[in-house]
């Protein structure tokens, strides 16, 4: 890997592993100081598991929480397809070198290079994956604590914190999953980055900046989240 990689590609593949890990940490310390789009959605779930606590029919919550659960799922499908062509790729990865040769502005690189660039773009998807799974997961797990809670007159004769802590529960769990979606679309945004490796390193460490940044702008200055927090 010495060998094989370039001091540049060694920049490169370090801006991005910083951009990553070190964006994730500052968003959530971020959070705590001025709420995050997720942080803010976060405090409108445990408003939901609250008020669920009053109706007497909470059809409407089962449909919203499999609603929400719709999006994980489908990116998880997506990046199952989308781990199946990079490993094609990497079964062929002559032949996609030499199509990445015909490529304006791509760099000539190895195939073992190449081999390096696609198995990090895999890596990518593949954790990706297993976060939309697990929001899944959760999500279920939502569904279950909603279908699970006791009818709205059983609060009503319950001590005064029931309906709090059922709130705290299910809207934390909920929370979870909603996190781990988002950890999932992060991915996705970074694989952009990755993808950008098979021009230059240059491209690579200037592209993990800019997701960084627009990353930034959405989670804390973008419209949405003054709507939330408002």
């Amino acid at each position: 890997m010495l060998n094989v990689l370039s001091p540049w590609d060694w920049g490169g593949l370090l801006a991005y592993v910083v951009a990553w890990v070190g964006y994730a940490q500052f968003a959530r310390r971020r959070a705590k100081v001025q709420p995050s789009l997720l942080a803010a959605s976060n405090r409108v779930r445990r408003q939901w598991m609250l008020q669920a606590t009053f109706r007497e029919v909470r059809v409407v919550d089962g449909v919203v929480v499999q609603s929400l659960s719709a999006s994980p799922s489908f990116f998880a499908s997506t990046s199952l397809l989308i781990i199946g062509g990079l490993l094609a790729a990497l079964g062929a990865s002559e032949q996609a070198g030499a199509l990445f040769k015909e490529l304006p502005f791509a760099a000539r690189t190895t195939t073992l290079l190449l081999d390096i660039k696609l198995v990090l773009l895999a890596s990518v998807f593949v954790y990706a994956f297993f976060r939309f799974t697990w929001s899944l997961r959760l999500y279920s797990m939502g569904a279950l604590l909603v279908a699970a809670a006791p009818d709205f007159r059983v609060f009503e004769q319950s001590p005064a914190g029931e309906r709090e802590h059922f709130a705290d529960r299910a809207g934390a769990v909920v929370g979870l999953a909603a996190e781990a979606f988002n950890d999932g679309l992060r991915a996705y945004y970074f694989a952009f980055a990755a993808a950008a490796w098979l021009f230059s390193p240059l491209a690579f460490a200037l592209a993990s900046a800019g997701v960084v940044w627009v990353l930034y702008r959405r989670e804390f200055h973008s419209e949405a989240v003054t709507l939330m927090r408002s």
